[in-house]
């Protein structure tokens, strides 16, 4: 049986997104923040299913490198107040079990970022142990950004860090992504897509931030262009639905399942798995039939290799194909 209410959803924040002037119910400041997952973390906002919620963000370093910022600030960075959050915001009807489902309606570009090599950080920290900065102007009209005087490159939008609270009073860090979601730093949640999080305490208590103007999927020297940004986003509690372990996401295109683990052999076999469970928990085939079909369609993508200690991977299925069955 084909999964209705999520095609439909996707239909409808495609159509959302391509309005302009949306007029959000709630508004949050980039004040708005924390930077920590915990069931402990009071919210900032209660609201109902179906609000819209804009927020501003602040770039992931918190205001330490800004746009006059140089390779000093960066060399004496205080990790402390990293990845900035814009949040918690509490949904009324969401219980535990439930479903999260939030729709990017809206990403406003702002005007600077940076990337940086942090020494001791990143995919090939060894081979590049020395500290480097870099400070973007961004053209939000163009949604571009020069590399160097060879390179310019066309923006991409997204947030790198969206999750719920998990079940633990523990102050736990960004850094990882984890069954919440948190720190997946996956280029595909763009505007117009639709992320689901399971819901692990009552009001489910999103947050987002860590914002990137663009980054290719790894995020091979642990950063992306880290800058501020305005986002508007739909909250909605799915109930009844088949239980998601992890989160999963869907634009008009394709579904998305996210596995996250310690070693890359850990986190694929997980999307692999969840894949298979998506399908068969919403369409009429059997899981042979579906571990075979993600044989032949199925897309397997590094979402993010740096976030120690997990990894993130994610299996992309093509909605042409979930059409016929």
């Amino acid at each position: 049986m084909r999964n209705i209410l999520i095609s439909a959803a996707v239909l409808f924040v495609i159509s959302c997104s391509q309005e302009s002037g949306i007029t959000p119910d709630y508004v949050l400041s980039a004040e708005q923040k924390h930077n920590k997952f915990s069931s402990a973390i009071p919210p900032v906002l209660r609201v109902s299913t179906g609000s819209v919620i804009k927020v501003d963000t602040h770039e992931a370093s918190d205001g330490q490198l800004h746009r006059e910022a140089n390779i000093d600030d960066l060399k004496n960075i205080d990790f402390g107040p990293i990845h900035p959050l814009t949040g918690p915001v509490y949904v009324e009807e969401a219980e535990i079990g439930d479903i999260l489902a939030v729709d990017l309606l809206d990403i406003e570009l702002h005007d600077y970022g940076w990337q940086a090599i942090v020494p001791g950080f990143g995919f090939l920290s060894d081979r590049f142990p020395d500290a480097r900065l870099t400070i973007y102007k961004i053209n939000t009209v163009a949604g571009t950004a020069t590399f160097n005087d060879k390179v310019e490159l066309k923006l991409n939008p997204f947030p790198g860090v969206m999750g719920v609270a998990p079940e633990t009073a523990e102050m736990l860090s960004t850094i990882p992504p984890r069954a919440n979601g948190g720190n997946m730093d996956d280029p595909n949640l763009t505007e117009g897509t639709t992320v689901y999080f399971p819901v692990f305490v009552k009001g489910a208590l999103f947050s987002i931030g860590d914002t990137h103007a663009i980054q290719g999927l790894g995020e091979v020297c642990g950063t992306a262009i880290e800058t501020p940004m305005t986002i508007t986003y739909r909250l909605r509690v799915l109930k009844d639905k088949p239980a998601i372990k992890e989160p999963q996401y869907e634009n008009d295109e394709f579904y998305a399942v996210t596995g996250f683990g310690e070693t890359i052999d850990i986190a694929t076999k997980k999307a692999v798995n969840y894949m298979i469970d998506h399908l068969v928990d919403n369409y009429d085939i059997t899981a042979e039939d579906a571990y075979m079909l993600c044989s032949l369609v199925g897309d397997l993508k590094i979402a993010e290799v740096v976030d120690v200690p997990n990894m993130l991977v994610t299996m992309h299925f093509p909605k042409r194909i979930l059409r016929q069955l």
